[in-house]
């Protein structure tokens, strides 16, 4: 599942903690001072339950049952024909974060960690103690316009995200948390940011219908983001700069790289009332893993060694309904899509689709629970395709 927001909240406001840099202060929510100290700690999460019925599985303790994977949805004439209508229960979305804010001659210095349950854990399973591994999606520390460590990329918005109940969301969104050192200017109505961000090259290779990861990447992805706050909406286009890199381990007879790139533009436009529409359109020759679920390889390897980058385009449109002060709605639409080289060996990622339609009703602070509609199909290369169909039932408890 992405998120829940705080119902009529805009989505900069509900993840209040979550913004690279951000302060915060004695007197906030939650929020509370170290005992002979100037530092203000706030303590934040939620538990969450997720009930899903997917018309087929993806395997046994798969990923893919308990979030919209796009990579794990089978394809082929056969696809999932004998793992028919799989339920599954789980809680592995529950989320603790710790923020922390100390005053000094330069500003505020801030400090946040967040992790939720989505890790690996060698005896997990859900025979009996249904254990999953705690892990780390963010953890920086910022001062002034600095800011260094792990966080989403700078090349998207995550503020336009679209509610869904469903943790992997809109499968034509950016989706990349990685470590990186980054410089925030405000001005006038808006910032602008620039970051140096963990490389990795995800490569298609002859021969094999799974990607390959370079073990060769020499130079940070290079990225620059302006954002604007607008009479009506918020507005953000992002450009990423990175270079593709293949070792001798992927293809003998190259070890090269090329240089490539893409364009992040991103809107949320308030509508009625608190009705909001967000917008998302991504393209380049080197989106790739940027892809959420890592959908695109970066680069194509030949048979003769040489790599190749390809056109890949992806988006979604997302309006979000209020039907009243307790009761809201979301529905998405996404695409992705990727122009590979002819020789790309069968089975290579190539489009996806999503669409997501929930209802959630928020009857008290602090408490949602909901039902969403998901459908989501992929195709490869070599033309197999396949579809999920999924209902969602989420209940989630917030500590703050």
């Amino acid at each position: 599942m992405k998120r829940i927001l705080k119902a009529g909240a805009p989505l900069a406001l509900a993840a209040s903690l979550g913004g690279f840099g951000a302060a915060v202060h004695a007197e906030s929510k939650g929020t509370f001072r170290l005992p002979g100290s100037d530092t203000a700690v706030t303590l934040g999460g939620y538990v969450k339950l997720d009930a899903i019925l997917s018309d087929k599985s993806a395997g046994v303790d798969s990923v893919g049952d308990q979030m919209l994977n796009p990579n794990l949805i089978p394809v082929g004439p056969d696809a999932g024909a004998h793992k028919k209508n799989q339920v599954t229960f789980h809680a592995r979305q529950t989320r603790l974060s710790l923020a922390t804010s100390t005053p000094t001659s330069r500003g505020d210095l801030t400090t946040y960690v967040e992790g939720d349950f989505f890790g690996d854990l060698p005896n997990g399973n859900e025979t009996s103690t249904n254990s999953s591994g705690f892990r780390l999606r963010h953890a920086y520390g910022a001062l002034g316009g600095f800011s260094a460590g792990q966080y989403w990329t700078n090349l998207f918005n995550q503020e336009a995200y679209p509610e869904t109940l469903d943790f992997g969301g809109a499968l034509g969104e950016l989706f990349v948390r990685q470590a990186q050192v980054r410089w925030t200017q405000q001005f006038g109505a808006g910032e602008w940011s620039v970051s140096a961000e963990n490389p990795e090259s995800v490569l298609a290779v002859p021969g094999k219908s799974t990607t390959f990861r370079s073990d060769s990447d020499r130079v940070p992805d290079l990225v620059g983001r302006v954002k604007i706050a607008a009479a009506r909406g918020v507005y953000s286009v992002g450009v990423l700069a990175r270079e593709v890199h293949v070792d001798s381990a992927a293809a003998p007879a190259a070890s090269s790289g090329k240089w490539g790139g893409a364009v992040a533009l991103t809107g949320i436009v308030p509508m009625i009332g608190k009705d909001d529409l967000r917008l998302d359109l991504n393209f380049g020759n080197a989106i790739g893993r940027y892809q959420v679920g890592g959908f695109f390889p970066d680069g194509y390897v030949d048979a003769a060694g040489e790599l190749h980058l390809a056109r890949q385009t992806s988006g979604y449109i997302a309006y979000r309904h209020f039907w009243s002060p307790t009761l809201r709605s979301t529905l998405e639409v996404s695409a992705a899509d990727s122009a590979p080289p002819a020789a790309t060996f069968a089975g290579i990622n190539q489009a996806d689709r999503s669409q997501h339609l929930n209802l959630i009703w928020r009857p008290v602070a602090n408490f949602d629970v909901g039902a969403e509609l998901i459908h989501a199909r992929r195709v490869v290369t070599g033309g197999d395709s396949g579809s999920l169909n999924r209902v969602q039932f989420s209940a989630q408890y917030s500590f703050l």
